[in-house]
């Protein structure tokens, strides 16, 4: 109960939040929404796959969902922020349930699962769709950057976690080589209106920056 309780005040949470106009500028008609013809490394690869998912027909859907493990993924026409990214990275051969169960299971109390949900256990089905969770496997896993708020600091293929609705959200998308109008790196995350390429990065408290590739 107490999880259906959270999951469906999320749920309403990022509702408001991507009703507000003053919060996402959605892509203008100036903008061109081109992959990199020949990425020359593995993030403008990342930032490739990740202009490849857009879709905004995906419904944010925040439910707990029993998948198969590896390379298990919820019905292609939901998702949350997080499926963003997995999806992205599967599409480079990197199985994100699979890498962040692995870590887990030998590191769990690294990992925020007992503290934050009090669970004393892995759970292939979910661990790696919780933002927090991909927090602390990116920040072991690949490289921590500097959290600023000036946008050039923001490459292609690194990744982005914020918290939204007075901090209690926490929230995650992919830098890409597209630029804004203003010039800013554009997003593709999933706040509630699909999987979508937005002008959002200093939308909301920056709390994560990373950039991950599997070097194995």
């Amino acid at each position: 109960m107490k999880i259906f309780i959270f999951l469906f005040v999320f749920l309403l949470n990022c509702d408001k939040i991507n009703n507000s106009n003053t919060l996402t500028q959605q892509i203008d008609s100036n903008t061109e929404i081109n992959e990199i013809e020949n990425p020359t490394d593995f993030y403008e690869k990342l930032s490739n796959a990740a202009i490849s998912i857009i879709d905004s027909e995906v419904v944010y859907t925040p439910s707990y969902v029993s998948i198969k493990y590896p390379n298990g993924d919820v019905p292609a026409k939901t998702g949350v922020c997080s499926d963003v990214v997995i999806r992205a990275y599967r599409k480079l051969g990197i199985d994100l349930q699979k890498e962040v169960h692995e870590d887990m299971k030998a590191n769990f109390s690294l990992y925020p699962n007992l503290k934050k949900w009090g669970l004393k256990t892995t759970d292939k089905n979910i661990d790696h769709r919780r933002v927090p969770n991909l927090e602390v496997f990116f920040a072991r896993k690949g490289e921590t950057l500097p959290i600023t708020q000036n946008p050039s600091d923001y490459k292609t293929g690194d990744l982005v976690t914020w918290l939204l609705a007075g901090d209690a959200i926490p929230h995650i998308g992919i830098v890409t080589h597209i630029k804004s109008e203003n010039g800013n790196p554009m997003i593709v995350h999933n706040v509630g209106s699909g999987q979508v390429l937005e002008d959002c990065l200093l939308n909301w408290k920056i709390v994560g920056h990373f950039k991950f590739m599997n070097k194995d």
